[in-house]
């Protein structure tokens, strides 16, 4: 095959195929709003009982 008549290669657009339901900066991820640790502590707190209640 004569590679030489088979035209440059496609540059890419460099953008991403579809976007994120929950991409920083958008309405369910805005900028600035920080993690809340606690909550975050409490839920982890309440599964590790429910879990020791299990079994």
């Amino acid at each position: 095959m004569d590679y030489k008549k088979s035209g440059n290669a496609k540059v890419g657009k460099n953008a991403p195929r579809h976007s994120e339901h929950n991409a920083k900066g958008s309405e369910k991820n805005p900028f600035g709003k920080g993690t809340d640790k606690a909550a975050l502590l409490a839920r982890m707190k309440a599964a590790a009982e429910a879990k020791k209640k299990q079994g």
